[in-house]
């Protein structure tokens, strides 16, 4: 059974993945609306664009900062930095009345999302179950798509609320995510991984114990303090750790590796999913709107898409650590580049005829395909950028791969609503054709990782010489399930 402070992380970081959510959504809920237009006057398409998107390149910013300082400061204080310098921006959001003020807040409140962002992926699978790592993960990705949906129906509240705080209210909300983490951020431990890895090999014990429940003498506390102990000494040896080995091959395939999380976050974002989230609601999306054709309230019908999306969050719970990693990805992405492939055609349809028809069943295939991104995808992504990484590259790598992210997601939110005005119908095709294009480098060049310990996945890419039985890759899982009975040492050494 898991300790007490399993949980207490755990609750932690779906308080930074609900607070993530609610940012995604906040803003798709209250720019359209009267009071926030006649705040900023107005704003073109392109401004009211840029003061969106703008939120992603200070989470870029910030995750390209943690890569540098996230591995000296910890994951506590990297978490702690992090919310304090949200909690501001969010105030200064709230505050402001111009656009150019906006903006600046909206950077602000990226830099510290940017910190946020990196560090608790990595925090939760250095302390998660081998066993579970990827539900503890699904976990948090359905608090992420609940902030969300909770962003989403505060925002169509406060539409029939009058004067600004119809929107500077929602945006405050934040603070209701921000000072939780502060405060359980101020009392966890350290975690065992980053302790063990910066010479803290008694700390590192004592807070495995904790994790697990048990005495720090008990035998699996014990095996798996050990296996962490060897996979530092083992990094140690080879070097592992200096910006150097993201620039070229190192024995432990750090370069493939950060390629792999970067990839993944890559396409994450640059398949389209939120340009649906953040435009959803606008006139702007599907030029031709058929949420307006199958209802007289779109507002709503797109809630009820938002608020599917949470609810199959709760499927991949059941399946990422039993179908695994690989599977989920490659199943579901099919299923997306197949759906927006029939889009387009609806879409056209919608476009030149105003058929109530296409555009009831281009509305069923959006509740398929975000459930299948939730599924396949969501929790996938970020469960697997972190556990890939070697551990002494963990925190530069994750920040690495989530700069991607945040980038590609800025280019998204960007050029969607040009791309809807220029191209219409026309525009999807290109997500369909992105969609399928995932599918070689999953299949070809992503390992599966269900079920084994962030160290036993270092043998997947270690070399034969550095650890013994290493060489033979199926001996992973026979070490897994021997892991808990005997050594670790001893089964890298017999």
């Amino acid at each position: 059974m898991a300790g007490k402070l399993l949980y207490v992380i755990t609750l932690l970081t779906a308080l930074g993945f609900l607070l993530i959510g609610y940012d995604n959504g906040v803003m798709g809920g209250i720019i359209n609306e009267e009071p926030f237009q006649t705040t900023f006057k107005k704003p073109s398409a392109s401004l009211l664009g840029t003061i969106v998107a703008i939120y992603e390149i200070g989470c870029c910013v910030g995750s390209i900062l943690t890569a540098f300082v996230g591995e000296r400061l910890g994951r506590k204080r990297s978490i702690l930095l992090g919310a304090i310098v949200m909690l501001g921006g969010a105030g200064f959001q709230a505050g402001v009345s111009t656009a150019g003020a906006m903006i600046g807040a909206r950077i602000v409140s990226g830099l510290g999302m940017g910190f946020l962002n990196s560090t608790m992926p990595v925090l939760q699978s250095e302390v998660s179950p081998k066993s579970s790592r990827g539900r503890f993960v699904c976990f948090q990705l359905s608090l992420l798509n609940f902030g969300i949906m909770t962003a989403y129906w505060t925002g169509y509240g406060f539409a029939y609320v009058t004067g600004s705080k119809a929107w500077r209210i929602p945006v405050a909300l934040q603070a209701v995510f921000i000072i939780p983490i502060l405060a359980i951020a101020l009392f966890i431990p350290e975690s065992p991984r980053w302790l063990a890895s910066h010479g803290r090999a008694q700390e590192s014990l004592d807070v495995l114990s904790r994790l697990h429940g048990k005495p720090a003498d008990h035998a699996d506390v014990v095996a798996q303090h050990m296996e962490i102990q060897n996979a530092v000494q083992v990094e140690a040896s080879l070097g592992s750790g200096k910006w150097s080995d993201l620039l070229h091959e190192d024995e432990l395939k750090t370069r493939r590796r950060l390629m792999i999380a970067c990839a993944i976050q890559f396409f994450q974002q640059i398949g389209g999913i939120n340009g649906l989230i953040f435009y959803m609601r606008s006139p702007l999306f599907y030029r031709g709107n058929f949420f307006a054709l199958v209802s007289d309230k779109p507002a709503l019908l797109a809630g009820a898409v938002f608020t599917w999306f949470f609810a199959a969050s709760f499927i991949p719970w059941f399946l990422i650590d039993s179908l695994g990693r690989r599977k989920l990805f490659l199943v579901c992405i099919a299923g997306m580049a197949a759906i927006f492939a029939i889009e387009t055609g609806l879409i056209q349809k919608v476009q030149t005829t105003n058929s109530k028809t296409a555009g009831a069943v281009a509305t069923a295939f959006m509740f398929v395909f975000m459930g299948l991104f939730t599924i396949g995808f969501q929790a996938n992504v970020w469960c697997y950028t972190a556990e890939i990484q070697p551990l002494r590259m963990r925190q530069k790598g994750a920040s690495i791969a989530t700069a991607c992210n945040w980038i590609t997601n800025y280019a998204v939110v960007q050029f969607t609503p040009s791309g809807i005005d220029n191209l219409g119908w026309k525009f999807y095709i290109i997500f369909a054709i992105i969609n399928a294009a995932f599918l070689p480098p999953i299949y070809f060049f992503f390992p599966e990782t269900k079920g084994l310990s962030l160290e036993a996945i270092d043998l997947i890419f270690a070399p034969p010489g550095a650890i013994g039985e290493a060489e033979d890759k199926a001996h992973v899982s026979h070490l897994e399930q021997r892991g808990a009975a005997t050594p670790p040492e001893l089964d890298l050494k017999e």
